[in-house]
């Protein structure tokens, strides 16, 4: 059974996406991503709407029967978490209103589901990408190849329901 898997890596100066097409649960057939940048110079709300608008473009494009995103934690920088947590808000809103599910892991579940190590580092975890998804290239940039591996977290995790 076919399915199109969109992984979204939050951010707020550059939100990371990925997508997969999987024809069946261990064959992945075409792989897509990019990334939204927004200017620092831009207030909030102008923000959120360039997030919201690039995104509502690319569900439509692709249509995905999921949403897999990252669910992030933040110790330190309290401004930072608030703004990822804005970004993850409008994920969670074009969700609803799409009627497609989401679903949440954590980097450590990330990182497990590819490389079979918690504490991967992001180079490991771009070269599983590659190897696994058969890629000439690491997606770029970095937020891009995180899409993409939350993408494939989800696909792999799930390949049992």
């Amino acid at each position: 059974m076919s399915k199109v898997i969109l992984g979204i890596d939050p951010g707020f100066a550059i939100l990371g996406w990925g997508m997969i097409n999987s024809l069946d649960r261990d064959h992945i057939n075409s792989v897509e991503w990019g990334a939204i940048s927004t200017k620092n110079s831009l207030n909030i709300e102008t923000r959120l709407f360039k997030i919201y608008n690039e995104l509502i473009k690319i569900i439509d494009k692709y249509k995905p029967d999921e949403i897999a995103i990252e669910k992030v934690f933040f110790n330190n920088n309290a401004k930072t978490a608030i703004t990822v947590g804005q970004a993850q808000g409008v994920v969670f809103l074009l969700s609803a209103m799409r009627n497609v599910p989401i679903f949440q892991y954590t980097p450590l579940q990330v990182k497990s589901g590819l490389t079979g190590y918690g504490v991967a580092d992001k180079k490991q975890v771009q070269n599983m990408l590659k190897l696994v998804l058969r890629l000439d290239t690491i997606p770029k940039p970095d937020d891009a190849a995180d899409g993409v591996a939350i993408a494939l977290c989800h696909l792999q995790t799930n390949r049992f329901l």
